[in-house]
C-alpha cells in the first residue's frame, strides 16, 4: 500500500471517529477522490474489525470497536505521561536519528482537535468539540447552565474561551462582566452556544498557571522545601511534575524549588508528612501550616 493511501486511510479514520457527522459526499470532496473509493476505504477498515454504523450516507466507526479503544488509548498522553516520555527520549544521544521523529510524534498528541475527539466522549464531547470550534473561529461563547462551585449557583455565563486545561478538565475564558480571567470546569457546563460576535477582549485573555499540585490560579507563590528520601521518592511517584524542580542533596536529602499556585496542595503533602519534610525561607507556607494545625 502506497504512503499517500495510508495517510488518507488514517485521516479518515479521525474523520469517522469524530463527533461531528459527515456524509460520504463530504468525505469525497475532502479527499478529492470519487465516492466509490471512500466506499472501499469504509470496506477496508470493515474487513480489518472495525464496526462500522451507517444512517444512509453517514458512516462513522463505532468507538465501541476493540481497535479503536486501543488507538483512543495510545493517542493521548497527559501533560505528566508526556514529561516523562520526553524526559526518557532527551536521555537519548543526541547522533541517534530516532530521537527527533520521537519528538514530533510525542508533541503531535497535543492538536486540540484530535485530544477532544479521543478524551471526552458522551454529553461533554459536544460541549468541547464547539469549544474548540469558537476558539478557532475567535468567536465569544455563553455556558448555558453553568454550575459554580463556589456560590452553588446554576447561570449562563458570556466568555470568551482561548485555552484548554491538561486532559480537557477545564477551560481558561475571559469574563466580561468581571473583567477576569477564570478557570471553567468542562463538567459543570450544560451547554455551549457560539455567538455570532467575535472575540473583543483578546489583549486581556491571559491564561493562569497550573502548579506541580495540579492547582491552578494567576498567581504564583515560591517556595523552598527539604524532603527525606522517601518523602521526595513519594512526592515524584504522585506528582511526577515535581522531578523537575527536585535536586538530590548529601546524606540522602532532597530540595525542592519552585512555585506553586495556592498554599493549599503542598500544604496538604507537608502535613502528611510530618517530621519529613522541612520549610525552607518560606515564611507564608510556616504561617499557612501553623494555622491548619490550630483549626
Amino acid at each position: 500500500m502506497d504512503q499517500p493511501k495510508i495517510e488518507r486511510l488514517l485521516r479518515l479514520m479521525k474523520m469517522l471517529t469524530a463527533n461531528v457527522r459527515y456524509s460520504v459526499e463530504d468525505l469525497a470532496t475532502r479527499f478529492e477522490v470519487s465516492v466509490r473509493t471512500i466506499y472501499r476505504y469504509i470496506d477496508t477498515f470493515r474487513e480489518a474489525g472495525f464496526v462500522i454504523k451507517n444512517n444512509d450516507t453517514i458512516y462513522r466507526i463505532d468507538k465501541s470497536s476493540p481497535y479503536f479503544k486501543d488507538i483512543s488509548s495510545l493517542v493521548h498522553f497527559t501533560e505528566e505521561e508526556a514529561y516523562i516520555l520526553k524526559s526518557a527520549i532527551e536521555s537519548i544521544d543526541e547522533t541517534n536519528l530516532l530521537k527527533q521523529n520521537l519528538k514530533r510524534k510525542l508533541y503531535t498528541v497535543y492538536e486540540y482537535k484530535i485530544l477532544a475527539e479521543t478524551v471526552f466522549k458522551g454529553r461533554h464531547a459536544g460541549n468541547v468539540n464547539k469549544l474548540v470550534e469558537a476558539m478557532e473561529e475567535q468567536k465569544q461563547v455563553v455556558l448555558r447552565g453553568y454550575s459554580s462551585a463556589h456560590s452553588s449557583n446554576v447561570t449562563d455565563r458570556l466568555v470568551e474561551a482561548f485555552s484548554f486545561t491538561t486532559n480537557y478538565i477545564q477551560i481558561w475564558a475571559y469574563e466580561p462582566e468581571s473583567d477576569s480571567n477564570k478557570l471553567f470546569k468542562i463538567s459543570r457546563i450544560n451547554q455551549v452556544e457560539i455567538l455570532p460576535q467575535k472575540w473583543q477582549y483578546r489583549k486581556l485573555h491571559k491564561a493562569g498557571h497550573i502548579d506541580i499540585f495540579r492547582v491552578s490560579s494567576h498567581e504564583l507563590i515560591p517556595i523552598t522545601l527539604k524532603l527525606s528520601l522517601r518523602a521526595a521518592m513519594l512526592l515524584m511517584e504522585e506528582y511526577p511534575l515535581a522531578e523537575r524542580d527536585m535536586k538530590e542533596l548529601p546524606d540522602n536529602e532532597w530540595l525542592l524549588e519552585t512555585h506553586v499556585c495556592s498554599l493549599e496542595g503542598v500544604g496538604r503533602f507537608v502535613l502528611g508528612l510530618p517530621g519529613e519534610v522541612a520549610i525552607v525561607d518560606t515564611p507564608r507556607l510556616l504561617d499557612f501550616i501553623e494555622m491548619k494545625k490550630n483549626l
